[in-house]
């Protein structure tokens, strides 16, 4: 049988994934269609399919979606905003006071999905239906003449939080989409009549903190039967290549994306990257071999005690490209130890931040432990040399100190003995690491994800360690080792 071309095959062909919610017994989706021909805004019918998918009920009158949420899992340049977009303003028009807030994780990403906003509002199929426009700095917002509104901004800066009975998010960016920014956010529709959560993004890459998005398709694919997952995708060995491959992955290609526009993404990607963003091909081996769960992770967020024996790691990255220094506080009164990255820079920025900090901090530490053969002997030198000469306050630990290090650090993490203030570049490392082979006896290490880093961590790691075995106060002038 022939194929029918991209904008008329359904959904059940295009879709490498495809799970839907039980229960469904009708769908909002006609109210939202007879909008979009007011609108003059077609779609092609396999994204008409998700919106019925999205707006389908149950019995009850609720969304089918409304409790465990729709994500979509899609390539770019698929034409998912134009899309989800159309779904939108269709509900806002057709559904008066509809409240919608549309994050994106970056600033720049919301700024380029405004703009489009802006685009469609001004269209002159769409313009009578629009009030205002608002593109104040932290106010972006399409206002409706029947009181609906969208309001536009980036978790990156916080937007999400403080608002009620929001009918729909949309979150843009789902692959770096964190339980944390989800919780600020998913209260918002608890007071809606009938709240819906949307998801849209690529396959995360293994730094990304995608835990929210990997969740939910991981549940739906196991038979959630109250989630929607939508993923189009290429086969997972697809030659970057093969330009069947790319219809596959992509139902807007060659109709609306071009051959070129294709091999722009594969020419300006690494091969890993070109796989997951234009082929929608997810590394299952990412999302599943983390050394540690969000949920773990999460619960050790604390507040650094106000008084402690202070603490400096610093390592350099095995590839004599990157350093990172952090600082660890045990607090006077017992309990569990805070640790914090302070900064990361390229070697090739040189380590003279790192001598100026260290030497200022000094009188105050308990200790000071450096490690990673790059720069060991360089910065102790310059540390002597920039006044620091207590020889039991810098300490380079051995490799069998290193490994009890990294045990430490796994158990805190477990039994809470450990505290952090979600500072994004250190959980993201976190949570995007692996365990690596130390020595023979059991012993581990962190390695890093495809393409990140694990520097700040293991600077983090060495701080805990010698704040939890350091005897040494600075307060008292004598000689004691770790």
């Amino acid at each position: 049988m022939k194929k029918m071309p991209p904008s008329t095959r359904p959904l059940s062909e295009v879709a490498a994934q495809l799970k839907i919610p039980a229960g469904i017994v009708a769908t909002g989706w006609p109210s939202i269609a007879r909008q979009l021909i007011k609108m003059a805004y077609p779609l092609d019918s396999w994204q008409v399919d998700i919106g019925r998918l999205v707006f389908a009920k149950r019995k009850d009158g609720f969304y089918a979606a409304g409790v465990g949420g729709a994500a979509l899992s899609l390539p770019r340049q698929v034409g998912k905003t134009h899309m989800i977009a159309g779904f939108i303003f269709a509900a806002c028009i057709a559904s008066p006071n509809t409240l919608v807030l549309w994050s994106a994780h970056r600033a720049r990403t919301h700024n380029e999905t405004f703009q489009s906003m802006q685009g469609i509002a001004a269209r002159p199929a769409v313009a009578p239906f629009i009030s205002h426009v608002r593109r104040g700095a932290g106010q972006e917002a399409v206002e409706f003449a029947n009181g609906s509104r969208i309001l536009f901004g980036a978790r990156e800066s916080g937007f999400g939080r403080g608002f009620a009975k929001v009918d729909i998010i949309v979150l843009d960016e789902a692959q770096i989409l964190t339980e944390k920014a989800l919780d600020d956010m998913l209260p918002a529709t608890n007071a809606a009549p009938n709240g819906l959560v949307l998801m849209m993004g690529t396959p995360p890459k293994p730094t990304d903190p995608s835990e929210v998005f990997t969740r939910h398709r991981a549940e739906a694919l196991a038979g959630d039967r109250d989630k929607l997952y939508v993923e189009c995708s290429a086969d997972p060995g697809a030659r970057a290549d093969d330009k069947k491959q790319w219809a596959k992955a992509n139902p807007s290609f060659p109709t609306r994306v071009s051959a070129v526009a294709i091999e722009r993404m594969r020419k300006n990607l690494t091969p890993d990257s070109f796989r997951r963003e234009a082929l929608g091909i997810w590394d299952e081996a990412a999302a599943t071999q983390s050394a540690f769960t969000p949920e773990a992770w999460h619960a050790c967020e604390g507040e650094a005690p106000k008084e402690g024996r202070t603490v400096f790691g610093v390592r350099f990255s095995p590839d004599g490209m990157e350093v990172a220094l952090a600082v660890a506080r045990r607090p006077d009164t017992g309990g569990p130890i805070f640790i914090e990255g302070l900064q990361s820079m390229p070697l090739s920025h040189g380590t003279g931040w790192l001598v100026d900090f260290l030497a200022e901090h000094a009188s105050r530490a308990a200790q000071i432990v450096i490690d990673g053969k790059a720069g060991v002997g360089y910065l102790t030198n310059a540390l002597r040399e920039a006044g620091v000469k207590s020889k039991t306050l810098i300490w380079q630990p051995s490799l069998d100190q290193v490994i009890v290090a990294h045990a430490m650090v796994d158990q805190a993490v477990i039994g809470k003995d450990l505290t952090h203030s979600n500072q994004p570049e250190l959980t993201q490392q976190v949570l995007s690491c692996t365990r690596r082979k130390i020595g023979n006896r059991g012993g581990f290490g962190w390695q890093a994800a495809e393409g990140g880093s694990v520097t700040m961590f293991e600077a983090a790691t060495l701080a805990y360690w010698a704040a939890r075995t350091t005897r040494r106060n600075p307060a008292r002038k004598q000689r004691i080792s770790v």
